[in-house]
């Protein structure tokens, strides 16, 4: 099996997201990997340690944030380690997807596994793209992956608890909702031992795409308002509520 695994570097959500011109001012953040692509990781170590072959992991580095990601990517199994060095931080999903097309196709892989979004714009995109790209199918929001004689028997997840069951001829894209089993940890010793000892392939972006989107405008949210804590008995909170509403004309 040649599995190739995409991975991106977003900001920590539990930051504070500065601004700088028109941009997320990125020098004042951490980066982390991106939770759902941690589960993509995770399925194609489980799909590998069943069937043997290849991990690679791959992901367009944008902020030169991308090595530590890749480090991490090999501690938890992957074998080889591949970047693209776009340092452009504005790059969109569009984008990023051709680039990234460009670079898999001639890996000629089994399998594509990409997180079914990112946390940092939760748009989606990424994985239809690549597949559309790659001239490859695609299921989303999957949740499990068994590969036998060259077809993928795969769960899906659908909204209201739904799911079902599908077969897909090799090869194809995957957009990774969660992995049969939680994410593997990876000692921070084995890392570093890696950050000193691996080698990570550096590519240089090619291909055009753009989604035709412009940022006019970045800024932090205005607060407009805050929220009243009522203090009291259930008794006189009830009656400060109903007098609230009274004033407000919705009673």
């Amino acid at each position: 099996m040649n599995i190739v695994v995409v991975l991106k570097h977003i900001p920590s959500v539990a930051d504070e997201l500065p601004v700088r011109g028109n941009q997320v001012d990125f020098d004042s953040v951490d980066f982390v990997l991106n939770e759902w692509d941690e589960q993509s990781l995770e399925q194609a170590a489980l799909i590998k340690e069943a069937l043997g072959g290849t991990v690679t992991a791959i992901g367009v580095d944008v902020i030169g944030e991308l090595d530590n990601l890749l480090h991490l990517a090999l501690a938890k199994g992957a074998d080889r380690a591949v970047k693209i060095a776009a340092d452009d931080a504005g790059a969109d999903s569009h984008r990023q997807a051709k680039w990234l097309s460009e670079a898999i196709r001639p890996m000629a892989p089994d399998l594509v596994l990409v997180g079914v979004q990112a946390s940092n714009d939760i748009d989606g995109q990424l994985g239809p793209l690549l597949a559309a790209y790659l001239d490859l199918p695609y299921i989303g929001v999957v949740s499990s992956i068994e590969v036998q004689d060259g077809t993928a028997l795969m769960n899906k997840e659908f909204a209201g608890g739904f799911g079902a069951r599908y077969s897909v001829r090799l090869p194809f894209v995957a957009g990774v909702q969660v992995a049969p089993k939680p994410p593997r940890y990876a000692p921070v010793s084995k890392i570093r031992q890696i950050a000193q000892t691996a080698k990570i392939e550096v590519l240089e972006p090619s291909g055009e795409a753009d989604s035709g989107l412009v940022f006019r405008k970045v800024a932090p949210p205005v607060v407009s308002g805050h929220a009243e804590m009522i203090e009291g008995s259930p008794k006189e909170i009830a009656a400060r509520l109903v007098a609230l509403l009274k004033e407000r004309g919705l009673a």
